[in-house]
């Protein structure tokens, strides 16, 4: 059962949280999360080109010479592919690429993405995140404090508005709730910053 240190929003440690070791030092699957990862981004595809073929191209609609008799290629339309102004021969059309993956592959992943942080020491539990306040300067400098430079994703245990609009102003940082955790935001982040509440409630959920 791995042990991490509590930390404060100064960086001074506090206390230590045991985690679970089916949800934060289970085995790493690397296929599961490939997998997984695959489903995000091709979940977030809006899927909305589209070309216009010989039919949907304006024009067209009288054959430009006839078919025998003036030595040139026969044609039905100045719209063909071939033509400038044509239609486009094969192109992309408006489609879903959206595709899912049954609950167990999902929870794996959870697990082996959760446990990467772990076995990185890329993740650190601190007491609590709050701020009484808008103010981007104060979770700036709990960042800092953290050591977090690079990408980081902070990890609330409900629905904080101040707190969390205090941090879309800072530069890759991302906010989420227990609820809104998906593996491609844990995998992208450099560091893992979770509320002891948010950390134990994400054990309640995937253990």
């Amino acid at each position: 059962m791995p042990n991490l240190k509590v930390v404060d929003m100064t960086g001074k440690e506090v206390g230590e949280i045991a985690l679970s070791d089916a949800v934060f030092a289970a085995e790493i699957n690397e296929s599961v999360l490939h997998s997984a990862v695959k489903s995000y981004l091709a979940n977030q595809r809006q899927g909305t080109q589209s070309t216009l073929t010989r039919t949907e191209v304006s024009g067209g609609g009288r054959k430009p010479w006839r078919q025998k008799g003036t030595g040139r290629a026969r044609q039905g339309s100045t719209r063909a592919p071939q033509w400038t102004h044509g239609g486009i021969a094969l192109g992309p059309k408006p489609r879903s690429y959206r595709f899912t993956l049954n609950k167990k592959v999902k929870r794996i992943a959870m697990h082996s993405a959760l446990s990467s942080k772990v076995a990185d020491n890329a993740m650190i539990v601190v007491s609590e995140i709050k701020n009484a306040e808008y103010k981007t300067k104060t979770m700036a400098a709990m960042l800092k404090a953290l050591g977090s430079e690079k990408k980081a994703l902070v990890v609330l245990p409900e629905v904080d508005r101040m707190t969390a609009k205090s941090m879309a102003n800072i530069p890759g940082v991302k906010t989420a709730y227990v609820n809104t955790l998906n593996v491609y935001d844990i995998l992208n982040c450099d560091k893992f910053i979770v509320a002891k509440e948010a950390a134990e409630k994400i054990q309640e959920v995937y253990a």
